[in-house]
């Protein structure tokens, strides 16, 4: 126990956007957090912030801090006291990494985070699906996203749990080049439907990252989600019954979800935990084009 007190401290803030909505997401993330911290022997901690329901905000004390997906939509809560403290919290982050700090603030958004930072930098076009996106599915690189170290390890296309009714659709390159941020993997192509492509995960600068996906979900959890009867009910009468043998099927594959859920989120912490290694962001004019 002496040796552990001797090692830095790393200090993790959860943001639980999830509004008291009953979720695998917390656990997921505490999941990750735990096995990582055992992997590598850390002196690794974590806290949990109400943000939605308790208005609860972390400072800027923390050296990562993980954002969570939640119900909802992303636009009517524009203006609500939590937040203006959310994008206060992101301003600070953003303005402590400009200083000459040298341990930087690294942030990680997911799901419905993503969208409200996607509508706080104006990166594109914000509506409600036609049909609710849920299950195991396929996530295409763009051709920045090949490059993207977050990514490393990943394949092409590679699969995440996608579950929301919200998307951030139609990219605006200029507004990307002007903020130096990069699209780096956006929805499966779908040729039966002529709809765009969602965008699915951008570098917003070198230590911000975001993910449309869930990235923290794992086999088991949603394996126990699924066999529910009220959700296999539900999935079943949205989506039918083949898809969700697919669904059930692809979370036995330990090359999906499993894979996906070990690999990036713990490479983010890689790059967060090690600052001397190289900026994350490759460099270079930003496409958004389908590959």
């Amino acid at each position: 126990m002496q040796q552990m007190t001797e090692k830095p401290e790393i200090k993790v803030a959860i943001l639980d956007l999830y509004d008291g909505i009953a979720n695998e997401g917390m656990r997921g993330f505490q999941d990750i957090l735990k096995r990582y911290r055992a992997e590598h022997n850390l002196n690794l901690s974590y806290q949990i912030f109400d943000v939605r329901r308790k208005c609860e905000m972390p400072g800027t004390g923390f050296d990562i801090y993980i954002s969570s997906g939640g119900p909802g939509n992303p636009l009517e809560t524009e203006g609500t006291e939590w937040e203006k403290k959310y994008f206060n919290l992101v301003d600070k982050l953003e303005d402590y990494n400009l200083s000459n700090n040298s341990n930087k603030k690294n942030v990680f958004f997911v799901c419905h985070s993503f969208q409200l930072m996607c509508r706080h930098y104006k990166l594109g076009d914000i509506n409600m699906r036609r049909s609710p996106s849920f299950g195991v599915l396929p996530v295409n690189k763009t051709g920045l996203g090949l490059n993207e170290q977050l990514f490393k390890g990943l394949g092409e296309p590679f699969y995440a749990v996608d579950s929301r009714s919200w998307q951030v659709i139609n990219p605006d390159e200029k507004r990307f080049k002007e903020l130096g941020m990069q699209l780096v993997a956006i929805e499966k192509e779908r040729p039966h439907v002529d709809l765009p492509r969602a965008m699915m995960a951008i570098r917003y600068n070198d230590y911000f990252f975001a993910t449309q996906f869930h990235p923290e979900a794992d086999a088991g959890g949603m394996k126990g989600m699924l066999l529910r009867e009220e959700k296999k009910d539900e999935v079943i009468s949205e989506h039918g019954e083949v898809k969700y043998h697919e669904m059930l099927e692809r979370l036995d594959d330990p090359d999906k979800i499993t894979y996906t859920q070990r690999t990036l989120i713990p490479n983010f912490l890689d790059m967060a935990v090690s600052p001397t290694q190289p900026s994350p962001k490759s460099r270079g004019l930003l496409e958004v084009k389908e590959e």
